[in-house]
């Protein structure tokens, strides 16, 4: 939720601005239920400095902050302890794990601008060829994301090399789009691929968390601003976040390409089928037994 993304940037705020962070940590429900003045005068800071410290974790201002951690508040699995021990039994496990996921994807829904969305599939609506970027379980998303796209009759492919998705990049054009994944947004191979595709006249969407190397190089920014659970027993939540976020573009694009474009893909559905119910029957025939024999 809002609060672990609060506590996974602190380290990234300038002195004061962390003054605020931790107060808002301290007591949320008085951040949410008081004014800037409380706030301020709770973190021994000035009002100033509360508004800065909203802008630096991804917010326009004070108040925009304010509604945002009152609908995490208000949505969070109340009670929901997501920390594993060694002694947890199965039923603990699908407890913790399912309510971190669940929190995270609640977290997402509260806090994805649906403008950067917007930018975002108009970027893909006009694109000539669509390339998808990223390292690691990153590099899943990515695949992930060209299976869906590929559909939409736009030529899409996906890579997970540093090396190739470099030399890709150097051989974009102006009307290419980059889809760029990162869970930190700091990758050094990820960074040298988006600023070749840049240098090349290629667009960049950047799925990572606002204020990153890679947020900062994008044409446009789809912030996924969650926080990172580092034990090593549980999946990132935000692998899932960003699966999500892949999924509204997929279908964002589809919407967009209008009646014609669905009776395509209906056509080629049904063609699957038919396909697989010919292999099926194929399989299932004597003479088929026969030649195994």
């Amino acid at each position: 939720m809002l609060l672990d993304s609060i506590r996974s940037q602190l380290d990234a705020l300038s002195k004061s601005e962390r003054k605020v962070g931790l107060a808002v940590l301290r007591d949320p429900t008085l951040a949410v239920s008081g004014n800037i003045t409380a706030l301020a005068g709770n973190a021994e800071v000035s009002e100033p400095t509360v508004v800065r410290f909203c802008r630096a974790i991804g917010f326009d201002g004070w108040q925009t902050f304010k509604l945002k951690l009152a609908q995490a508040l208000a949505v969070a699995l109340p009670g929901a302890n997501e920390n594993l021990t060694p002694n947890d039994l199965a039923a603990d496990l699908v407890g913790k794990i399912c309510s971190r996921s669940i929190n995270a994807l609640l977290d997402l829904r509260n806090t994805l601008d649906p403008a950067a969305i917007e930018r975002a599939l108009d970027l893909l609506a006009k694109a000539r060829k669509i390339e998808f970027y990223g390292q690691g379980s990153s590099g899943i998303i990515a695949a992930d994301a060209q299976h869906k796209f590929f559909r939409a009759g736009v030529p899409t492919v996906a890579y997970s090399d540093p090396h190739i998705h470099s030399i890709a990049a150097a051989l974009l054009k102006k009307g290419d789009v980059v889809l760029a994944i990162s869970q930190r947004g700091n990758s050094v191979a990820l960074l040298r691929s988006v600023q070749l595709a840049r240098k090349v006249g290629a667009d960049v969407i950047a799925l990572s968390p606002s204020g990153t190397p890679l947020a900062e190089l994008a044409t446009v920014l789809v912030p996924v601003d969650l926080h990172f659970h580092t034990d090593p027993y549980t999946p990132i939540s935000a692998r899932l976040a960003h699966l999500v976020v892949i999924d509204i573009l997929a279908v964002g694009l589809a919407l967009r390409r209008g009646p014609e474009f669905r009776k395509q893909m209906q056509n080629a559905q049904k063609a699957l089928q038919k396909i697989d119910m010919q292999f099926d029957s194929f399989l299932r025939s004597p003479l088929r037994h026969d030649e195994d024999g």
